[in-house]
């Protein structure tokens, strides 16, 4: 019991020694600076935040209360034990490549660890800078991050995904930690397939709720109760979900196989909002093969 004791001190005392040259972040949108305040409030120093418009960096500082804002190409970037990637999706190759680039050789990297935040793309797109020595890791919030306020709230105590090497993963653990999360292990070859799956359940859902909003107001629905009604109505439907699973917290007419009003309905939407024929139709076959029934043709 003490030996075990004894190494988990080691394991501990070891991610907190890299913690000791402190974090910079890459990237000043929505998730580096709501990140980047979470940790320094749980007492990870942030020592600066890179971007290429150094307005952008100050911006983020500003947010996160404490750092230094640089550009991408500030060799103090290099100082830090953890490099913070929040950059877009689409910019993380680049970004990989240019840091990989910069002088110093491999042992500039020794040592340090690089993490990422992108949801769709593994840790080996970081494979530049671990070829120059560093430790490489993604961890991803399942969560949804609209503004750095937002973010702050959100981030707390969610779900994490973690992958790549054991020195980066055993860094984003300490992290998820500290704020309180639940991280999870995923595999790095289906990362697009956890991506789609986040994906499918947020910015569709938020495009749904719109077009409801629209077929409310237009049946008369007074704009002002309109948001608040449809949200009612969503977040009981996530309780049924999480309380009871998919199937028992389905409702409506194809539960009760009233295809009388599926028929009107389609009537109805071919009328005010025929865009939305294929979408019904798509959900509605769907939601039959969930309830393991088959439908009329539709």
């Amino acid at each position: 019991m003490n030996l075990r004791r004894s190494t988990q001190s080691s394991k501990s005392a070891a991610v907190q020694q890299r913690m000791v040259g402190g974090v910079a972040i890459v990237g000043p949108g929505r998730v580096g600076q709501a990140l980047g305040k979470l940790l320094s409030q749980a007492g990870i120093p942030i020592l600066c935040v890179a971007a290429r418009r150094l307005a952008a960096a100050r911006r983020a500082v500003q947010f996160i209360g404490c750092g230094e804002p640089i550009r991408l190409s500030d060799s103090r970037l290099s100082e830090a034990s953890v490099i913070l990637l929040t950059t877009a999706d689409s910019a993380l190759p680049q970004v990989a490549e240019e840091l990989a680039r910069r002088p110093g050789g491999r042992g500039k990297w020794a040592g340090k660890v690089v993490l990422h935040t992108c949801g769709s793309l593994p840790s080996a797109v970081l494979r530049p800078l671990r070829q120059r020595g560093a430790a490489i890791g993604s961890l991803h919030p399942f969560q949804t991050v609209p503004s750095p306020s937002a973010g702050m709230r959100n981030l707390r105590g969610c779900f994490w995904s973690i992958e790549g090497d054991a020195t980066a993963q055993k860094v984003a653990r300490h992290w998820v930690s500290a704020l309180g999360g639940t991280p999870f292990r995923v595999r790095p070859t289906q990362k697009i397939v956890y991506h789609l799956a986040a994906f499918l359940v947020c910015p569709t859902l938020v495009t749904l709720m719109e077009r409801s909003v629209r077929l409310l107001k237009r049946a008369g629905v007074p704009a002002g109760i309109a948001r608040p009604m449809l949200c009612q109505l969503v977040t009981e439907t996530v309780r049924n979900f999480a309380a009871v699973g998919a199937r028992r917290a389905l409702t409506g007419p194809a539960v009760r196989g009233d295809w009388a009003t599926i028929e009107r309905h389609l009537v109805a939407l071919r009328r005010v909002s025929p865009d939305l024929v294929p979408v019904y139709k798509v959900l509605l076959r769907a939601m039959l093969r969930l309830l393991g029934r088959r439908g009329k043709g539709k």
